[in-house]
């Protein structure tokens, strides 16, 4: 499938058409995908810089193909037609992290088309020498929040461990704890995921300039993972301790960060000095193959390939235009009844649940006797970017709430009737009334409930892209208590037993 000619033009005077083409193409392509591009510098540009990095990829990478441009004048381009039925398949998967309101497939896909034109124009030999640079192009797509909960959690059992360890007496509820100095809360920013990203795209870079050998290139890569994580729960812990054994006048507000930045560039400084003794030399690459430099590129090949690739992207961009016109199903609030004895009433709580771009929305209290009920439906009728079902900007309380703390969250069945389902369980504490209360959240779609987002994803995606009906709502209760949760998760049974079958049934009737 690679193509050959008898063409005896010289390998240089292949290279400006092809790199031409090759500019052409991808700039056609980052045209045509503009909406994932600007989703990608969006996120560089948030306020957190947590992935700040993304603007510096692409510099480095050109550096790197810069290096090798006298081993690349020794090829000859050569267009490679295998390269197209990967475009195609991440098209294809371009396609679906559209209608999954998935961004990191998308941007996966949108990079990897980037690379896979590379190989289509100029060959699979030219790739391969460029392996390293062009992969280190997929380091621009901010990825990582998964990782933030379980760095957090790392975060808050290394400080608590190392606190209880040296006899500072505190009270852990959650990511919260307390001290006879202050309280403090592990956030998002105190999870370390910024430095983290930082040393792997520092790590990656070193490794490949300073190491030959694979293994030597893979031990300072996972060093690259493990040493931030590790250092940010010293970070934490020394920051705690500086606070408290200063009155909490010291390591607070801006030095809070300041300190942060510099301890991770002493970690990174180290770990840098420490690889520096493993360092190899670099060996020259051996010349291309006997005949390989003679094979020249057949330009019509060239030009058919590089349009295919295009025309392929131009196809998938039309018709994720059409899927985005359907206008959204409305929500079938209306046709929601009270049943059971339950009525609508006044608010008992300042609490509202903080859910993202729903098309609608209904916010309910009820009671019956003494109980009460908060009950919130966000309604999506039609998936889309910003506006789409599971989100991980969903949440019950945002960090720092003036308000607000959420020491437990989390995935456990509770009952329902004469069944259990899964719900998203939360105790919710408020930090200037006292009040405290159990929330339950799930999502309804399609006549079935699910909290599993992978599986809500992927569902929706589908009916998406068969152009069926693909909305859905996220349906939350909560409800107070006073000195254990048992008190609100009974109301809350009730309240499901007598109200949920025609909750559902009215849910389920706005489906065409």
């Amino acid at each position: 499938m690679t193509a050959t000619s008898t063409d005896k033009t010289p390998p240089a005077g292949r290279w400006p058409m092809t790199l031409l083409l090759v500019l052409g193409s991808s700039l056609a392509i980052l045209a045509l995908l503009s909406s994932t591009l600007l989703g990608m510098i969006g996120i560089w540009d948030s306020s957190s810089d947590t992935y700040a990095h993304g603007y510096v990829v692409l510099p480095i990478s050109l550096w790197l193909i810069w290096r090798k441009r006298r081993e690349l004048a020794l090829h000859t381009p050569v267009p490679d037609m295998r390269a197209l039925a990967v475009a195609a398949l991440l098209c294809a998967g371009w396609l679906f992290g559209r209608a999954a309101s998935a961004q990191v497939i998308e941007q996966y896909a949108l990079v990897g088309l980037l690379i896979t034109t590379v190989w289509a124009l100029l060959g699979w030999r030219i790739v391969w020498l460029l392996l390293f640079p062009l992969a280190f192009l997929l380091m621009m797509v901010p990825v990582g929040e998964f990782m933030i909960m379980p760095m957090i959690n790392f975060t808050a059992d290394f400080t608590v461990f190392v606190l209880r360890a040296i006899g500072i007496p505190l009270y852990r509820e959650g990511v919260f704890f307390s001290l006879p100095s202050g309280d403090w809360n592990v956030v998002t920013g105190c999870s370390g995921i910024r430095y983290f990203l930082s040393s792997v795209v520092l790590g990656l870079l070193f490794s490949y300039l300073n190491y030959r050998t694979w293994w030597k290139r893979l031990a300072f890569t996972a060093a690259a993972f493990i040493v931030p994580i590790v250092a940010n729960g010293f970070r934490a812990t020394m920051i705690v301790l500086i606070a408290h054994y200063s009155d909490m006048k010291l390591a607070l507000g801006v030095d809070h960060f300041i300190y942060g930045w510099v301890w991770f560039g002493i970690v990174m400084l180290l770990m840098f000095w420490v690889g520096s003794f493993w360092r190899e030399e670099e060996v020259p690459a051996p010349p291309p193959a006997t005949g390989f430099a003679g094979a020249a590129s057949a330009p019509r090949l060239t030009l058919v390939a590089a349009a295919c690739l295009v025309a392929t992207v131009a196809a998938i961009h039309l018709y994720d235009q059409h899927l985005r016109n359907r206008t959204p199903t409305p929500a079938p609030f209306a046709r929601l009844q009270t049943v059971g004895g339950w009525q609508t009433g006044e608010s008992f709580t300042s609490w509202t649940p903080l859910w993202q771009g729903t098309d609608e929305a209904l916010l309910r209290h009820y009671g019956k006797g003494d109980d009460r009920v908060l009950l919130y439906l966000g309604w999506y009728g039609n998936q889309r970017q910003g506006s789409e079902l599971v989100n991980d900007l969903n949440q019950f309380v945002k960090e720092k709430h003036p308000e607000w703390k959420k020491p437990i969250e989390r995935s456990q069945p509770f009952p329902a009737g004469d069944a259990s389902r899964q719900v998203r369980y939360a105790l919710l504490k408020s930090k200037t009334s006292g009040q405290n209360l159990v929330a339950l959240q799930w999502n309804r779609l399609n006549g079935h409930d699910s909290i599993n987002p992978l599986a809500a994803k992927l569902e929706l995606a589908r009916d998406k892209l068969f152009g069926q009906d693909d909305s859905g709502a996220s349906i939350i209760i909560a409800a107070p208590y006073g000195d254990k949760p048992e008190e609100a998760e009974a109301i809350l049974a009730r309240f499901m037993a007598d109200m949920l079958p025609g909750l559902e049934r009215a849910l389920d009737s706005a489906s065409p």
